[in-house]
């Protein structure tokens, strides 16, 4: 077995996988040995993955729904309206993962091994990956797993998870209305937490329920299955099948995740600090923030330097801030955001393309106490 490689990716997941993709298509790696270690090789539907974008995008091909409208529910505002120019858009892992290994199997020069990889470490020039099976080599190691729970355990920075559990359902008649999602419903019983419900129909009579909360503290399993179940009777929606069942969580801080890269280890997805750290979001950042990431190894230039730290970093670590000391407050907050701002807005912010005039123009909008003693807490 050949143990030394142009480029390791440790973890087949969606960040993973999409780096993987995107090296397969272009001819700067088609003379480097790539290897792919995961303990599995994914091929089913445990994951659905939801972003925004405008016009055409780049995995329209295996989208299973988009909506032009969306929803928002609260007790301090509610409204139903177009997102133009953009499109919500939804994709299950098993077309992602289909699409991504059928690619590869076209590239000799990558190599997949299933193995646990049970550690890595940076060494003099060059980065090793311990498996369960042999011990690998490598000038770049991408590596998309977390290994350390030191996020956890640190107190600069707060750390909430976005957790939920959720039912794909079907219905025998036309129960929903297959043009619009529901991206948040704060009508559901807080419980002294940021809690909501997240509908997607992706026909008539088939759509996903999803309890969500951004809170410290996972629930046991039958509750989030109980607050899905209380919400559907409350919709008159009895006689269905639950096809599906999914769970995650996400954690929510802003943690410096990138200061373990390293000379030749670079951390992706999750374990690299990409998902959005005031929303969960991960899929719309990992699509950019590997395009980014290729150009930055064709490039030649030190890991250590991909990373950089924007304005966009310091409003998440104060929206958390607030959540982390009030969690409760969460659907006031959003409620007063969409209350206030225009949706195109909202995403166009969430996206991180607003400018800093645009930027100011939200954040005065929100309930100004909570911000301006975040602030005073971080800065002095």
């Amino acid at each position: 077995m050949i143990n030394n490689y142009d480029y390791i990716l440790v973890g087949a997941g969606a960040s993973g996988l999409m780096m993987a993709y995107r090296m397969s298509k272009d001819t700067f790696f088609d003379n480097k040995k790539i290897l792919i270690i995961d303990q599995e090789k994914k091929s089913i539907n445990d994951r659905t993955w939801c972003f925004w974008e405008k016009k055409e995008g780049e995995w329209d091909d295996i989208l299973v729904k988009s909506w032009k409208k969306i929803q928002f529910k609260s007790h301090i505002h509610s409204l139903e309206e177009s997102i133009f120019p953009y499109q919500y858009k939804m994709i299950r892992s098993e077309k992602f993962y289909d699409t991504i290994w059928k690619q590869l199997a076209n590239k000799t020069n990558i190599t997949f091994i299933e193995s646990a990889v049970l550690s890595i470490h940076q060494e003099e020039n060059s980065a090793k990956v311990v498996t369960s099976k042999s011990t690998f080599h490598s000038k770049t190691v991408i590596n998309s797993v977390l290994f350390s729970d030191e996020y956890k355990t640190q107190t600069e920075y707060p750390v909430l998870q976005q957790h939920f559990v959720g039912f794909f359902i079907k219905t025998e008649s036309e129960s929903f209305d297959d043009e619009k999602a529901t991206f948040m419903d704060f009508k559901i019983p807080q419980k002294g937490n940021t809690r909501f419900m997240y509908v997607l129909p992706f026909s008539k009579n088939e759509a996903l329920f999803e309890y969500t909360l951004f809170s410290e503290k996972l629930l046991p399993i039958s509750e989030y299955e109980a607050e899905i179940e209380t919400y559907l009777k409350e919709k008159n929606i009895t006689n269905y099948t639950i096809t599906e069942k999914e769970k995650g969580s996400i954690p929510m801080t802003c943690y410096h995740f990138w200061k373990q890269n390293s000379e030749n280890i670079i951390h992706i997805g999750t374990a690299g600090g990409w998902s959005k750290a005031s929303t969960g979001f991960t899929f719309k950042n990992t699509t950019k923030k590997t395009i980014q990431l290729i150009a930055h190894l064709k490039e030649g230039k030190p890991l250590q330097t991909f990373h950089k730290v924007n304005k966009f970093w310091f409003y998440d670590l104060l929206l958390l801030d607030i959540l982390h000391e009030k969690n409760y407050l969460g659907a006031t907050l959003f409620g007063q955001l969409f209350k206030r701002t225009s949706v195109e807005k909202i995403l166009k912010f969430l996206d991180e393309e607003t400018t800093f005039t645009e930027d100011l123009s939200i954040m005065l909008k929100m309930p100004p106490a909570n911000f301006i003693r975040a602030i005073f807490k971080r800065v002095f």
